[in-house]
């Protein structure tokens, strides 16, 4: 079904109609549930720390009955959110905090430990520089200007194989 014979149908429909629709949508659906509770609750802040939380247990997990466990490092868990905040509509402060906080994170452990994986400097070249373009899309650059330029000192300090890469991307801006 088209965007405009939806509209069309949708025309056609009382107000109780309209209303159990969207009520049956709100409780079959829980991508629809999600996003009236956030609409009508944001509680931004919440979602954030949440999220932060979890993506710092990908790197630094909590200890379970006395046992450490080992870090799984997925840049998955930290893009679930991502896309999760950008569906919802949340403010692009917020998500280019997560972004660069993702980023951060998995900086501190590499500075912890040694991380052997390439894939791992890659997908964190590759959050970084979506990170970049969602704020230059958003027009919010100079506002984390300091941590985009630390990140990239960080990649040169830790002696990243790709740092050249981070450092052509400031480059191209000028900072």
């Amino acid at each position: 079904m088209s965007k405009r014979d939806l509209k069309k149908y949708l025309q056609e429909l009382d107000k109780r109609q309209l209303e159990e629709q969207i009520i049956e949508l709100y409780e079959k659906f829980s991508p629809i549930k999600t996003y009236y509770d956030f609409v009508f609750n944001p509680k931004e802040d919440t979602l954030l720390k949440e999220s932060k939380l979890k993506i710092s247990n990908e790197y630094f997990p909590a200890r379970t009955s006395g046992k450490p466990r080992r870090p799984k490092m997925r840049r998955s868990v930290a893009q679930k959110y991502i896309k999760h905040f950008i569906l919802l509509g949340v403010d692009p402060f917020i998500i280019s905090d997560l972004m660069l906080y993702s980023i951060e994170i998995a900086q501190t452990f590499s500075a912890e430990k040694t991380v052997k994986s390439e894939l791992f400097y890659k997908s964190m070249f590759n959050s970084y520089e979506q990170a970049i373009i969602f704020m230059i899309a958003n027009g919010i650059t100079e506002d984390f200007k300091t941590r985009i330029i630390a990140i990239n000192k960080e990649t040169v300090y830790q002696k990243w194989y790709n740092a050249p890469e981070f450092n052509a991307i400031i480059e191209r801006f000028e900072y």
